[in-house]
């Protein structure tokens, strides 16, 4: 018996995998009628070289988007480079169409499920 409830936990992990895989990678999850939402902020433990890496890489994919951590720009405050990179990175990734790959940055992001938004930085 005990066999079996391991094997029924398992395909319900498979299904969830499957489901995520379905949905772009986010792992939607039902609260009423609504589905939560994801977002990509930089790893705490990502170094600053991989971080202006990834602004520089998401900045030339993105366009004026990244006006956003520039001196007036409305995630400038405040001014870090994990704020920075957090801020063009989840642009990035809900530009891309919030797929699980798309906030990779080669092992240096996070897809969260709290929005990271603060002050005037409102994150998509």
């Amino acid at each position: 018996m005990a066999t079996s409830s391991v094997s029924l936990h398992r395909l319900f992990l498979l299904l969830l995998i499957i489901i995520s895989f379905n949905y772009g990678g986010n792992m939607k999850v039902a609260k009423g009628l609504e589905y939560e939402k994801t977002w990509c902020v930089a790893k705490p433990s990502a170094s600053e070289a991989e971080l202006q890496s990834n602004i520089e890489y998401a900045c030339n994919n993105l366009g004026d988007y990244c006006k956003m951590i520039e001196p007036e720009g409305f995630c400038y405050e405040p001014n870090s480079i994990m704020n920075h990179a957090s801020a063009v990175m989840n642009q990035y990734y809900a530009s891309a169409g919030r797929n699980y790959w798309n906030c990779d940055f080669r092992g240096s992001a996070l897809v969260v499920i709290t929005d990271p938004s603060y002050g005037s930085c409102n994150y998509e």
